[in-house]
């Protein structure tokens, strides 16, 4: 206690206490640096005044996409826990736990069935908050669920996809859904039924390498990272410096990898008329074009 504090009258001290203040209450944007206050975000569709493109989960990924925020959810399949008995720095099963207690899913896939400017589709959104989105054997059979339920009510199948790869902690047992989801994309060409994708920061590894680049046609949000390997392996692979924006959906779409980069705000609109061209039916009438599209309208 200092003099001053003896001599400040406690009324007057109290007026001056310091309030408690949540910690999330700021964000900085990683773009601009830029302070945003964290209850502008849902106005923004989590996308920060300079245009980063915030990872979002299923349950807001859901709002954003469909009509009215009226959507209907479907269970994943179980699957064995830890069918390797796997332990690194911990238990896989402890790392199982700690992800389903902090995204409150059983895994990284969630299915969701609604309209997108009255016309109905299948959406699985693949959350990259699970241990990195990694696929293995649920996330597999989650793709695998959302197939089956498009090929059910013959549907269309949107896969929002955001995974960091194949998950280890399975082994061989993950690398096996790529085959496994690959054929799930097939029965649905065969089907007639559309399969769209729209890649999410980041889209990575084996996802990439299967289902994340079957679809027929390939969206993706501004800057996410989309590929393989790192840009760090891939130089010291090639011993050459990669050229700028590698990777990234901007270069991708440039290179024909992606068909468009459509910013969160239009890509309700763009799916819509994407869906009614290839289902070959009507879509509810978008009053405003794609570029001025609001948080209420996509809400």
């Amino acid at each position: 206690m200092n003099w001053l504090t003896k001599l400040t009258p406690p009324g007057v001290k109290s007026i001056f206490t310091k309030r408690d203040t949540p910690d999330n209450l700021w964000m900085k944007c990683p773009k601009s640096g830029e302070m945003i206050f964290t209850a502008d975000l849902p106005g923004l569709l989590h996308v920060t005044p300079a245009g980063h493109h915030m990872r979002i989960g299923p349950e807001l990924r859901f709002g954003y996409t469909f009509d009215d925020e009226k959507y209907e959810t479907y269970p994943t399949p179980s699957v064995v826990m830890d069918p390797l008995k796997f332990k690194d720095d911990q238990k896989y099963t402890d790392r199982l736990k700690k992800s389903r207690a902090k995204t409150g899913s059983d895994d990284a896939m969630s299915i969701g069935v609604g309209k997108i400017h009255g016309v109905e589709a299948v959406a699985l959104v693949q959350n990259f908050a699970f241990m990195g989105g990694s696929l293995g054997m649920a996330a597999g059979e989650g793709f695998i669920a959302a197939a089956d339920i498009a090929l059910e009510k013959r549907l269309p199948l949107i896969a929002f996809t955001a995974a960091g790869g194949a998950r280890m902690q399975e082994g061989a047992l993950s690398l096996m859904q790529m085959p496994r989801t690959t054929i799930a994309v097939q029965r649905l060409r065969e089907a007639g039924m559309p399969y769209i994708v729209v890649l999410c920061d980041p889209t990575t590894g084996g996802v990439t390498a299967s289902y994340a680049m079957l679809g027929d046609v390939h969206l993706a949000e501004p800057g996410a990272m989309i590929g393989f390997a790192g840009p760090r392996v891939i130089e010291e692979t090639i011993r050459e410096k990669l050229p700028a924006g590698f990777q990234r959906a901007e270069y991708l779409e440039e290179k024909g990898m992606v068909d468009k980069v459509v910013p969160r705000s239009e890509l309700r609109a763009v799916l819509a008329q994407i869906l009614a061209v290839l289902m070959q039916t009507s879509h509810a009438p978008i009053e405003n074009s794609p570029d001025v599209v609001s948080h209420t309208e996509t809400a």
